[in-house]
C-alpha cells in the first residue's frame, strides 16, 4: 500500500468516519513496518479506550496499561513525549506491564503521542516481537503517520465544534422569531415602540422567573389560540 501524503489525503476524502480513517493508517502501518501490533488510544476525562487496532498484539497490551493506568502508551498520551522500549526484559517502568509484554511475546514498543493540545489525547502504539525492533527509517514513516492521525483528530473536533455553533446559531434565530411576533402583538396592544415592548416582556420574563421565548410562546399561544409560527431553517447555508 502506497504511503505518501497525496495516499494519505484520499483515505481522509474516502472516509466516512474518523474510525475509519484511523483504523486505515493502522492497517498501512502494520503493513509497512515490522510490527506484530497497532492501536490507536484516545483518552477523555482521564478514561482510555482503544478506538482501532490492527494485529492481534495491541489489544491485550493495551488493556493491560489500562487496567493499572500506567504504562507507555498512556505516558505518551498524557506527556506528549515520544516512548520508545528498546526491550521489555530491560525495563524498570510501569510496574507488572513489562513483564507481561514480554510473556506476550512483545520485547520492544513504540508510543507516539496524538492530538497533543487538544480536548482528546491519546497515542498511536506499536508492538515489536524482537527487542530493538524500530530502525530509523520505520520511526520516520510512523511519525509522519502519527501526525497524519492528529490532524485528522484536529478536524474531527473541529468540525463537531462547527456543527454545534451552527446549531446553537439556529436555535437562537428560532427564538429571534417567536420574540419578535410577541414584540409585534406588545406594540400593537400597548401602542409603543419596539424598545418599550421589549422592556414589558424582559421584565415579565424576571417576574415570572422563565425564559424570554417561553414567555413568548405562551402569549402567543394565549392570544391566538395557536403556538408561535416557526419558520423551518435549512440545515446548511
Amino acid at each position: 500500500m502506497a504511503w505518501d501524503s497525496a495516499s494519505v489525503t484520499q483515505w481522509l476524502l474516502e472516509m466516512q468516519s474518523l474510525e475509519g480513517f484511523l483504523q486505515t493508517l493502522a492497517d498501512a502501518a502494520l503493513k509497512r513496518t515490522v510490527v506484530e501490533g497497532v492501536g490507536v488510544t484516545i483518552e477523555r476525562d482521564h478514561r482510555p479506550l482503544t478506538v482501532v487496532s490492527a494485529g492481534p498484539a495491541a489489544p491485550p497490551l493495551d488493556e493491560k496499561q489500562y487496567g493499572q493506568d500506567d504504562g507507555p502508551c498512556l505516558q505518551a498520551g498524557r506527556t506528549g513525549q515520544e516512548i520508545l522500549v528498546e526491550d521489555m526484559l530491560e525495563e524498570s517502568r510501569w510496574g507488572e506491564y513489562p513483564a507481561f509484554a514480554a510473556a506476550c511475546g512483545i520485547r520492544s514498543s513504540l508510543s507516539l503521542p496524538i492530538a497533543d493540545g487538544t480536548e482528546t489525547v491519546g497515542a498511536l502504539n506499536l508492538y515489536a516481537g524482537p527487542p530493538n525492533g524500530f530502525d530509523p527509517a520505520d520511526l520516520t514513516l510512523l511519525r509522519s503517520l502519527a501526525a497524519q492521525a492528529t490532524g485528522a483528530i484536529v478536524l474531527a473536533e473541529r468540525l463537531a465544534q462547527t456543527r454545534e455553533f451552527a446549531e446553537q446559531m439556529r436555535t437562537a434565530m428560532q427564538s429571534r422569531t417567536v420574540i419578535d411576533q410577541a414584540l409585534g402583538m406588545v406594540m400593537l396592544q400597548r401602542r409603543c415602540s419596539a424598545d418599550v415592548a421589549f422592556g414589558i416582556l424582559r421584565s415579565a420574563s424576571q417576574h415570572r422567573n422563565i425564559k424570554l421565548r417561553d414567555l413568548c410562546a405562551q402569549m402567543i399561544t394565549s392570544l391566538t389560540g395557536h403556538p408561535p409560527v416557526i419558520p423551518e431553517l435549512p440545515d446548511r447555508p
